[in-house]
């Protein structure tokens, strides 16, 4: 959510925070408490289904801002419309990455892993698919495959660490849910990153790096999104059908393309249905004030975040017409008046 926008257009602010995480925004509201924000401009709710019923129905509020999974991201969405609200919900995502034979590998490679593997595949900007065109896929995914085996995973305050573990033990779950149900459909498993121990950790949240290969649009992995560190490699024959692919799945957060070349590159940017693109670029929100959303299932409303959409969001436009008489009275006028 937009904190500084809105705060910025003079709103006063509610955060609701997960349940499952539910301590960072407390340390927010300090460090805005003693920047000198006054007292109940940015307000911290804790709570769950009922909080947010709350705040969805109550008079006081005049707009709703949410980032989570698509099934919530809807209901936020028609719940708060019902009740007058102006609402932005921001749902699901499965970003895809194309990349094309005449691609840098060594610079492709270093980019699915970072956006891949990195925040442990917990992010909404995440890459879970690449879409490999042509005959680079073998060495893409030999080469991908060593790379992934030597993540280091630790604890977060491990500085070495690339890495850490999952949320809860439930989503850990999930995940390894997900990992099983793509090889009993059919996916190449190759990088299991199930069963995985950490040193001293040995009951925490930790999951390896894991990567399908030769996975097809009809498997659950490639349909839904994992949340983890879990990469699909699919393969095809042309852009066309890389496009094709990518237009025809429900989600439209982000994606990206690697070539060198330019001409490819604008018709991809030019033809993709998401709201975000990266050309060479893995994860294409690299300034703050970029607009933040993406398409179909994946927003709900009319407004992205941040930069020019979060002021749009964060205000209403007013329109104030003024005539100021010099003594004379005016006729009375049926029809619409003019500025004359």
């Amino acid at each position: 959510m937009d904190v500084p926008g809105a705060l910025a257009c003079g709103n006063t602010f509610i955060l609701k925070p997960s349940e499952r995480d539910p301590s960072a925004p407390l340390l927010i509201a300090e460090w805005l408490q003693e920047a000198g924000l006054p007292d109940g401009v940015f307000n911290v709710l804790q709570g769950d289904k009922l909080a947010v019923d709350g705040l969805l129905t109550h008079t006081d509020v005049a707009a709703v801002s949410f980032v989570g999974s698509t099934p919530i991201a809807r209901y936020i969405y028609e719940t708060g419309a019902a009740h007058g609200k102006r609402v932005q919900a921001l749902g699901g995502a499965k970003n895809h990455m194309v990349v094309l034979p005449d691609a840098d590998l060594d610079m492709t490679i270093e980019a699915l892993m970072g956006a891949a593997y990195g925040s442990a595949g917990e992010r909404c900007m995440a890459i879970s698919v690449a879409v490999v065109v042509g005959d680079v896929a073998d060495t893409l995914v030999a080469r991908l495959a060593e790379r992934t085996r030597q993540l280091r995973i630790n604890v977060g305050t491990d500085p070495k660490a690339e890495m850490g573990p999952l949320v809860t033990r439930q989503h850990l779950d999930k995940v390894t849910g997900y990992i099983a149900q793509g090889v009993a459909e059919g996916a190449k498993l190759v990088v299991d990153g199930r069963g995985l121990v950490v040193p001293g950790c040995e009951e925490g949240f930790f999951i390896g790096g894991t990567l399908f290969d030769h996975v097809t649009p009809e498997m659950t992995i490639y349909q839904e999104e994992i949340f983890g560190p879990v990469l699909a490699v699919v393969r095809v024959d042309s852009l066309e059908a890389a496009v094709k692919l990518i237009n025809q799945h429900a989600y439209g957060n982000g994606t990206a393309i690697f070539t060198r070349n330019g001409g490819a590159a604008r018709e991809f940017a030019h033809r993709i249905q998401v709201g975000m693109v990266g050309i060479n670029v893995p994860i294409p929100v690299p300034m703050a004030f970029h607009s933040f959303g993406g398409w179909k299932a994946s927003l709900f409303g009319d407004h992205h975040m941040h930069g020019p959409e979060g002021v749009r969001f964060y205000t209403r436009m007013k329109a104030i017409t003024s005539r100021w008489p010099a003594g004379q009275v005016q006729s009375a006028e049926f029809a619409m008046p003019t500025l004359g």
